[in-house]
């Protein structure tokens, strides 16, 4: 398969080395010193394009991609309260394709799957309290993870007494704390960390007076993201429209 690559930091790089691991071949890189190779015959070439860039700049990248006919896999988070409506429309009506997930990580994938059934039995047991907490490394430009966000999301819609997540509490680099940990009794709470150099820890948390029960997903490195997207690229050369992860793993 011939993939080109949008964003050319350490995800990017580790998706290089992954996907000529498997067999497949880089025709084109592009960065942030090179958007005029968008228009090149190397990216008209791709199968498909993986893009790991800015919450500001991956919609622009889709449109520049599609206009192409070149197939996306983005890992971009932060870019869906203002655009998903439009990438709905074009992988929609317009036959574009776009998978995206906001992480990658098959260990994710089976977390994931265990919050949804987590949620479903706690939504029979309104004495616990949830909350969720999830620490990235220093570079990371949004609050909180888009990770967080869908699996907050899946709590949500599996607990009845939660109607929507909020912000908590944001732990800048240097330990000072910003936000709140209040929070109405239908909301669910998201804190985040901000440290050194952490590939990525999510952890969510039911507790009562009783007991507490919490699940956790920690990331010893970004390997496990690189190679989620490029089995997401395999899988997506060969399949249309609006994509993600429950599409290809089937739990």
């Amino acid at each position: 398969m011939k993939i080109a690559l949008i964003g050319y930091g350490k995800m990017g790089k580790m998706i290089e080395q992954t996907a000529i691991s498997r067999g497949h071949e880089i025709v084109c890189i592009i960065d942030i010193d090179n958007q005029e190779d968008f228009n090149s015959p190397e990216f008209a070439s791709a199968d498909v394009a993986i893009e790991f860039t800015t919450p500001h700049t991956a919609y622009g990248n889709f449109i520049k991609a599609f206009s192409h006919n070149v197939k996306v896999v983005s890992g971009s988070t932060g870019w869906m309260e203002e655009h998903k409506a439009d990438v709905e429309r074009m992988c929609g009506k317009e036959g574009k394709t776009l998978f995206w997930a906001s992480n990658f990580s098959i260990g994710v994938a089976i977390f994931s799957a265990v919050n949804r059934y987590l949620a479903k039995i706690m939504n029979g047991f309104p004495q616990y309290g949830v909350k969720m907490e999830e620490v990235h490394h220093i570079h990371k430009l949004d609050a909180p993870s888009g990770t967080a966000i869908t699996l907050a999301e899946d709590i949500i819609n599996n607990i009845e007494r939660k109607e929507k997540w909020v912000k908590g509490t944001l732990t800048a680099p240097d330990g000072t704390m910003s936000g709140s940990e209040n929070c109405n009794a239908n909301e669910m709470r998201i804190d985040s960390i901000r440290r050194d150099e952490v590939p990525g820890i999510h952890s969510v948390s039911y507790d009562s007076e009783a007991d507490c029960i919490t699940i956790t997903h920690d990331a010893h490195s970004r390997k496990g993201f690189a190679l989620g997207a490029v089995l997401a690229a395999e899988y997506t050369q060969n399949h249309e429209g609006l994509l993600t992860i429950s599409d290809m793993f089937k739990f």
